[in-house]
């Protein structure tokens, strides 16, 4: 069993599906530093999701905003 790294607590893996532009643009951000890696970029995008639904009072979504790609 290995050692748990900091800020590694409580993680899981998931595997999604992007479209391509998509994950080209985030592959951009980790390039010029805007981002260490795709994941932390993935996951910044979830952390300020979640923060603007709790902003907007909507623990669960009720008006979904996804597209069918």
């Amino acid at each position: 069993m290995r050692a748990v790294l900091p800020g590694e607590c409580n993680m899981e893996r998931v595997t999604l599906r992007i479209p391509k532009q998509q994950i080209e643009e985030v592959e951009q951000m980790v390039e010029t530093g805007e981002f260490p890696n795709r994941s932390e970029a993935i996951r910044s995008a979830v952390r300020e999701m979640i923060n603007e639904q709790q902003a907007d009072g909507r623990e669960s979504p009720t008006k979904h905003t996804w597209a069918k790609v």
